[in-house]
């Protein structure tokens, strides 16, 4: 018997601001999250991109000290939303044994990492810390979580570059399907504004260099987009069954009604250029929320303002919806706060869950000439979805061909 999983609390720290209502009301009012860039090292290595999406508030700032030092940013950034979230569902009392976590990051703690290599080739094998390794890990932001709330149905990690976050709400709605958990803890953080990934994104001609207008250089669907915005952050959504959320009266945000994942098994960086695997994964979360595309109300795209990839995902949804997409609201949040790569699904995930509980489409800004290959309702300003039963989708595609897409349904 397939069960009802539902959405019952969410937690975040953005670019956009340090808890999910701060993220949430910029994102409304149509702020911006890219600022140039103050580290040293940015004139150091002469870097061709000189700005990105920073958190708002730093996680070390929130977090105990002693907790923060043994952390790389990446599970700080987890740490900080998976709390919130926990919390936002009314710290849920559940057996331990039946709490899990499915965490997601495309990158892992790349700072730690080359802070020890730097550490290493400067200052000898002496001067390397002994946390070194368990703080680098992929898995140790999932571990972190599961640590802190004493998690032990299991603590997995997704690692599927940009599709990573979304690929772990599909795999948390999995678990509590087959009864491994009553309560799942599930998300994804990144921290990767470094030196190297800024240098191999900028060298792949992926990144956007309008290092003069930041706050305007994420522009989904633009005819003038020239790349994506690095970002970073972490989101976290607190899922469960429905009988087990009415038991304890938990509030609702929304149904997490289906997922698809699908590889396109084309091109290691490009996605496939006609949106075939996106376009089936699309339908894999429609078909799995027992829903058809005529039901959709809303669509949150994955749109990363890359010239490439915006028009795959467009031929994707004109694949699955027809003419009829012109007129479903669209929102392409990282025209805000820019790129999270693994954290970035979830985030917009929980915005999609809110643009249903509070029936409001969020903006996309940044659009001032819109490409007529893009034939999308694109708004710079709040829509509203009406009084009626909503359903959305919100889509993440990364390299390597990975698509995972989830469909809520309004409760």
């Amino acid at each position: 018997m397939t069960k009802k999983i539902v959405i019952t609390g969410l937690g975040a720290t953005s670019p956009l601001g340090g808890t999910m209502r701060e993220s949430w009301e910029a994102l409304l009012a149509g702020a911006s999250g890219a600022r140039p860039l103050e580290q040293e090292w940015v004139a150091k290595y002469e870097l061709p991109v000189t700005f990105a999406a920073q958190v708002a508030v730093r996680p070390d700032t929130v977090l105990e000290r002693p907790v923060a030092k043994r952390l790389d940013p990446s599970s700080q950034l987890a740490l900080v939303a998976a709390k919130e979230a926990f919390a936002d569902a009314g710290s849920p009392e559940v057996d331990p044994i039946r709490l899990g976590v499915d965490w997601a990051t495309g990158i892992g703690g790349v700072w730690t990492l080359l802070d020890a290599w730097d550490a290493l080739r400067e200052k000898g094998p002496r001067r390397v810390m002994p946390m070194t390794v368990p703080m680098l890990m992929p898995n140790a932001p999932s571990a972190a979580v599961s640590m802190h709330f004493e998690a032990r149905a299991f603590a997995r990690t997704v690692a599927s570059a940009c599709a990573s976050s979304t690929e772990s709400l599909a795999m948390a709605y999995e678990h509590l399907q087959q009864g491994l958990a009553d309560v799942v803890i599930a998300g994804g953080s990144e921290a990767a504004i470094h030196p190297v990934t800024i240098a191999s994104f900028a060298s792949m001609q992926a990144l956007s260099r309008r290092n003069d207008e930041p706050a305007t250089a994420s522009r989904p669907y633009d005819v003038t987009r020239d790349g994506f915005v690095m970002g970073e952050g972490a989101a976290a959504l607190v899922l469960e069954t429905e009988e087990h959320a009415l038991a304890r009266g938990a509030r609702i945000y929304a149904e997490l009604a289906g997922t698809g994942v699908t590889a396109d098994s084309h091109h290691i960086t490009a996605p496939e250029p006609e949106g075939l695997g996106a376009s089936r994964a699309v339908l894999a979360a429609l078909e799995q929320a027992g829903a058809t595309p005529d039901e959709v109300t809303h669509i949150n795209a994955h749109a990363t303002s890359t010239p490439v990839g915006d028009v795959a995902e467009v031929r994707a949804l004109l694949r699955v919806f027809g003419d009829r997409v012109k007129d479903v609201p669209v929102s392409a949040t990282k025209a805000a706060h820019g790129h999270l790569l693994g954290g970035t699904g979830a985030l917009e995930a929980a915005f999609t869950a809110l643009a249903l509980h509070e029936r409001t489409a969020p903006p996309t800004i940044n659009v001032t000439e819109q490409d007529p290959d893009a034939p999308l309702s694109i708004s710079a300003t709040p829509v509203a979805l009406g009084e009626g039963p909503q359903l959305a989708v919100s889509n993440s595609f990364g390299f390597g061909g990975h698509n995972a897409v989830v469909a809520l349904r309004s409760v």
